[in-house]
């Protein structure tokens, strides 16, 4: 089997494979594989191992319809037409779990950087306006005791509203399809409505997958329902959160403060407003970017990959082929 990598994978991963006598192929280039690059290249391959953002359409499908398998190195696999892949037979596998912790830790780390302006505060630093000290000046607010609501309490979710129960007591409220019974029992997690999630969050949360019906979900309507002093993170998909409208509600003062590893569009471009806004801290998409955690991702993937060169069920299938 003839592998070909969208980018250069962590090494647990390819010494796996390589260990097993497949070839892989790197794309090493310092630049994203264009719509027919792909095609071209995954022509004269029967793997695919997805670490890009390029989209597996029903084009691409149909012109790979030979692979053995789509592989991705994402828990996430909303660029990918499942329904084609089914259609045409094409075993699509992710990568889940194996990340939950890591951003989870990015999600508590953009909560924690907004209350406390921390982004700002470096700015400040940079700027030479480290000097004289005013006792009511650039102040952050206090996260213990506060209300973390979250949108789509799931294995990231949960880690999540552990880390918050841990650190600063917070209550935990959350707004799922159905309960989660674990969390729970765990720490005292509460369903309740999306609109009680709204108006109940001292910081929202935001960990679901992307789907039609999330897609913009967070717009101007929904920011009107929160409280003027909530912290909206959001590290889970940019097309989920309507950036004009997020960006309105910041500099109207109709929420306090985001924290976003993710953006709409994405990347984020350098005069952004928010990156501007001293309630705003925003990363670069870096959710799993922990060496443990994308050679993890790594090896689940390559063994996703060598079930289907042995011919045995795959560990990690998001098609119901």
């Amino acid at each position: 089997m003839k592998i070909f990598a969208t980018r250069v994978i962590p090494p647990d991963g390819l010494e796996l494979l390589q260990r097993a006598g497949l070839t892989v192929t790197q794309w090493t280039e310092k630049r994203g594989l264009s719509a027919t690059e792909l095609i071209t290249h995954c022509q004269q391959y029967d793997a695919l191992l997805l670490a890009s953002d390029n989209h597996i359409d029903r084009a691409f499908l149909e012109q790979c319809r030979h692979l053995k398998i789509i592989a991705l190195l994402s828990v996430g696999y909303d660029k990918v037409d499942v329904a084609a892949a089914n259609e045409l037979r094409i075993p699509v596998t992710n990568t889940p779990g194996v990340l939950s912790a890591a951003t989870a830790d990015t999600a508590f780390l953009l909560m924690l950087s907004v209350a406390r302006k921390a982004f700002s505060h470096y700015k400040r630093i940079l700027r030479g306006e480290w000097n004289f000290s005013e006792p009511t000046a650039n102040l952050g607010i206090d996260l213990e005791g506060k209300t973390l609501g979250i949108w789509g309490l799931g294995n990231i979710g949960h880690v999540m509203a552990k880390r918050c129960v841990s650190a600063f007591g917070m209550k935990v409220i959350y707004h799922n399809r159905g309960r989660n019974e674990a969390a729970e029992k765990e720490l005292g997690a509460v369903r309740v409505s999306f609109e009680e999630l709204l108006a109940q969050s001292d910081v929202l949360s935001v960990h679901t997958a992307l789907t039609p019906e999330t897609t913009g979900m967070f717009n101007k309507d929904v920011f009107r329902q929160m409280k003027p002093s909530a912290i909206f993170i959001n590290a889970a998909r940019g097309a989920i959160h309507n950036e004009t409208d997020l960006i309105a509600a910041l500099q109207q003062g109709i929420i306090w403060g985001a924290g976003l590893d993710v953006t709409n569009p994405e990347p984020m471009q350098p005069d952004n407003p928010l990156l501007d806004m001293p309630t705003v801290a925003v990363l670069p998409h870096i959710g799993s970017a922990t060496v443990e955690t994308r050679n993890a991702m790594s090896v689940m993937a390559a063994k996703n990959i060598l079930a289907a060169y042995e011919g045995t069920p795959l560990p990690n299938q998001v098609t119901s082929l």
